[in-house]
């Protein structure tokens, strides 16, 4: 495993066959993949081909044995496990806590693969602490919130038991095993488990009696988006009570080739009714989880992922094996040919029910109305589609904000962070203009760097657009005293880097170089292009020597001399201080690539130092860089007001997003539609409407943004009505998933879910296993991401009263039985929006 900027660099290194070329990349460095430098703990959520690469290891060593490795990192090794249906490479290892009940202050931290047995922990920890061979043992594995779980089958891999980073694994002698009352206080979270042993355990829940569906579901590590989607759909009420009643039973379909063999339906049935038993205060969905991976590769593990992928996947996966259809028949599309809309419409929902008869297709699936009309001939082409939900699109922000770092000419004024708001389309040339408002130096007096491990990783264009910078880049801002020359092309950017020197090295050229690490903060500077060109005594190597005698003269005119000594003894004492001045120089100045780094031939006799090659080193003596640079005063930087401003949140109405999502487009070029008049291919206009709406009605919005270069979250605050009328159809809001954080490869960071028990018509606040009461008016956030509405005319009353008060406990629902499905009703295509 290796960063991806070194291995690109290195790339261009080898790909250009210049062994003098500016992009050689130095030794090894995986410096930007660790969280900190200490332990050398992976930074969370790296990705494959953005923040690092696979190699395997053969290679590995070549490039070690070549370059060598910055300063003393680890090898980030790491195994490939052979998964169902996948061969993956495990770039994060399980990190658990082990313990002993009895000792629970000793605890210890240890790595295993997924493809370790858990006998393995299991011997691991009683190596560890000291436990006698054959001693009977029992193994509790503990996730980050409250729940407890034995761990029986010690023969099952790592990777199916669901153990996660961050879990423990507690190993209580059987004859100490006395789970105590109160956890010790010093521990961390994780470890503060002995209460909710008993709590958890299936004995105590077995005599909890609380209200049915109010209930949590435990972690697994990172499963927070399965959760959502199983919390969401439990509390749908069709859905929930068809299952209930068992009614899945006599339509589980074993031979469909599209479906799981009735796997996914069994177990996602399991898990419902332990949901609403009302005995448990949270579930562990262990084994769901295990059928969701093996049906679906890219779900196994614990990597993050979109709740909304998740869902998509459950939804179809159920309709496939609940299918009432078991010998799917060809059917023949007609064209519209001008018939009624009612006609072709009622004819596209009968052809789809001939395939597809499903309790999911009876609760959640409505009609598209498509529009395609030809921008040559005019050919109208009108088709109905079913859909499941609706993704609809969030009103995009033509601006974009940028945090950026200027850097003035005052050499004692400290770098300048500001928040800058540019267009997103924009090119670099704007981001200078909006900084030069802020900070009245001219735009074209700077120059836009990305600064990388005490380098420029790249000097931007003022033409380059601004999507290529990510958002985060470290973006240095230099102000250069542009102008100052007698013509413009008289003058070169000079890039300065920083070097400590340390021992000297042996290339087998017959000369000897020092070796360098860069420090501190690189700078920018303009110089006039003779300069470059030629080299002076300032240019030359540290090892290089200097006739004193021609400074004899000038400085007896500085009078660093002594006037009182004879002019022999003058001579001797200033032979003495220049020798003495040369051993402890503060720097020597090198030509340098523009990865900082000294090659054969650059900067010996300073030929290669040219405007051609406009990269040179300060390299500082070990001593005097001590002495004379403090680098802690040199990384500090001050913030401009504009940091201290407030991000605006922008808000829209749902029914803003509505209409974006049937508003008309031009299909992309790589999408093009073959028009049956003209005979060829066209970019035809398209047309999206809703033409028939579903009982359960689920709302995707779409705020994850994605270009060539970039990807962003929208966090703009979509306000949701809890009652909503549209195409004259009434819903109530019953589920919401909340997406908090950030996005890494389309994946999620952390969900929260709000539903409405149907049974008593109050609100909760589902957190994992954790679910508290909530109000109407907490709902409304910018997190929104999944919204399921309930038409109205499907509802029925909850049967029992919604609690007084957050502490008094919930009651077991009555025996209910699910409403009747109509068929799908045609709506008239009004919108709008009411709310309480």
């Amino acid at each position: 495993e290796i960063c991806r900027r070194w291995y690109e660099q290195w790339k261009e290194y080898v790909e250009t066959g210049d062994q003098n070329s500016s992009s050689f990349p130095g030794q090894i460095d995986n410096t930007e993949l660790f969280e900190e430098l200490d332990s050398y703990h992976l930074k969370e959520r790296l990705v494959e081909n953005e923040d690092f690469v696979l190699i395997p290891a053969e290679a590995w060593h070549k490039l070690l044995a070549w370059y060598g490795m910055v300063e003393v990192q680890p090898a980030l090794e790491r195994k490939v496990v052979d998964l169902p249906s996948l061969v993956k490479v495990e770039v994060y290892p399980v990190e658990i806590f082990l313990c002993l009940h009895s000792n629970m202050e000793n605890v210890v931290t240890a790595q295993f693969s997924r493809a370790d047995h858990i006998h393995t922990i299991q011997k691991v920890m009683m190596t560890q602490f000291d436990v006698v061979e054959g001693a009977e043992t029992r193994l509790w594995m503990k996730s980050s919130d409250t729940s407890c779980e034995r761990l029986r089958n010690v023969h099952v891999r790592v990777l199916d038991s669901c153990l996660s980073s961050g879990m423990v694994c507690l190993l209580p002698r059987l004859s100490a095993f006395r789970p105590s009352s109160h956890p010790s206080p010093h521990l961390p979270a994780p470890l503060a488990v002995s209460a909710e042993i008993q709590r958890n355990s299936v004995e105590e829940q077995d005599s909890y009696r609380g209200q049915p569906g109010v209930c949590g579901l435990t972690n697994l590590g990172n499963t927070c988006f399965m959760n959502s989607a199983l919390q969401c759909l439990s509390n749908t009420p069709p859905l929930t009570e068809y299952f209930l009643r068992n009614a899945y039973l006599e339509e589980l379909n074993f031979t469909n080739p599209l479906g799981m063999k009735g796997e996914i339906a069994e177990a996602y049935a399991d898990v419902i009714k332990q949901m609403w038993s009302g005995r448990h205060y949270s579930v562990v969905p262990r084994i769901f989880k295990t059928k969701v991976g093996h049906f679906a590769s890219q779900f196994l593990g614990y990597q993050q992922h979109d709740s909304q992928e998740l869902l998509s996947f459950l939804l179809d996966g159920l309709h496939e094996d609940l299918n009432r259809v078991k010998n799917k028949e060809y059917i023949e599309l007609r064209d519209a040919a001008g018939r009624p809309d009612q006609e072709v419409a009622e004819e596209a929902w009968r052809n789809h029910r001939r395939r597809n008869d499903s309790a999911i297709v009876d609760t959640f699936h409505g009609l598209f109305k498509s529009t395609l009309v030809c921008p040559e001939c005019r050919k109208v082409s009108v088709t109905f589609d079913p859909f499941c939900y609706l993704s609809v699109p969030l009103p995009v922000s033509k601006d974009r904000v940028m945090e950026v770092f200027f850097v003035s000419l005052d050499p004692v004024a400290k770098p300048v962070q500001h928040r800058l708001v540019v267009p997103k389309a924009g090119k670099v040339f704007d981001l200078c203009s909006v900084l030069s408002e802020m900070t009245k130096i001219p735009a074209n007096q700077m120059v836009v760097a990305d600064v990388f491990n005490h380098r420029f990783y790249k000097l931007y264009h003022a033409d380059e657009s601004l999507s290529c910078i990510l958002d985060r880049d470290d973006i240095f801002v230099y102000e250069l005293n542009r102008g100052s020359m007698e013509e413009e092309g008289d003058e070169v950017v000079l890039a300065l880097y920083l070097r400590e020197r340390s021992h000297y090295r042996d290339y087998g050229s017959g000369s000897s170089s020092y070796g360098t690490s860069l420090f501190g903060h690189p700078l920018l500077m303009t110089v006039p292009r003779g300069q470059c060109s030629r080299p002076t005594d300032s240019q030359q190597g540290a090892g290089h020597q200097q006739p004193c005698e021609e400074e004899e003269e000038e400085e007896e005119e500085r009078g660093e001399c002594p006037p009182c000594l004879p002019q022999a003894n003058r001579r001797q004492a200033k032979r003495k201080g220049c020798e003495a001045r040369r051993r402890k120089l503060l720097f020597s100045i090198q030509a340098v690539n523009s990865n900082g780094t000294t090659e054969r031939g650059m900067g010996e006799d300073g030929s290669a130092f040219s405007f051609t090659q406009p990269y040179v080193a300060m390299d500082w003596d070990p001593d005097m860089k001590k002495k004379y640079y403090n680098e802690n005063e040199a990384e500090k930087y001050v913030k401009h007001q504009s940091m201290e401003v407030p991000h605006q949140q922008t808000t829209v109405q749902l029914q803003e997003c509505i209409e974006l999502f049937t508003t008309v487009e031009t299909l992309e070029e790589e999408n093009p539609w073959y028009c049956p008049m003209c005979k060829k291919h066209q970019l035809a206009t398209k047309k999206l409407d809703l033409w028939s709406l579903p009982e359960v009605l689920i709302i995707h919005l779409k705020r994850f943004s994605y270009t060539k270069y970039s990807r962003e979250k929208l966090d703009i605050i979509v306000d949701f009505p809890l009652r909503l009328v549209t195409y004259c159809l009434r819903y109530d809001l019953i589920a919401v998933s909340n997406h908090y954080g950030g996005l890494r490869d389309g994946h999620c960071e952390t969900l929260l879910f709000y539903a409405r028990n149907k049974d008593n018509g109050q609100w909760y606040y589902f957190d994992d296993s954790k679910v508290t009461y909530a109000r109407e008016e907490q709902i409304v956030t910018n997190a929104a991401y999944l919204l399921f509405y309930h038409r109205q005319d499907k509802i029925r009353q909850p049967t029992l009263p919604a609690p007084l008060d957050s502490s008094s406990p919930t009651q077991p629902a009555n025996d209910v039985t699910s409403p009747k499905h109509d068929g799908m009703e045609g709506a008239t295509p009004c919108v709008n929006m009411e709310t309480d």
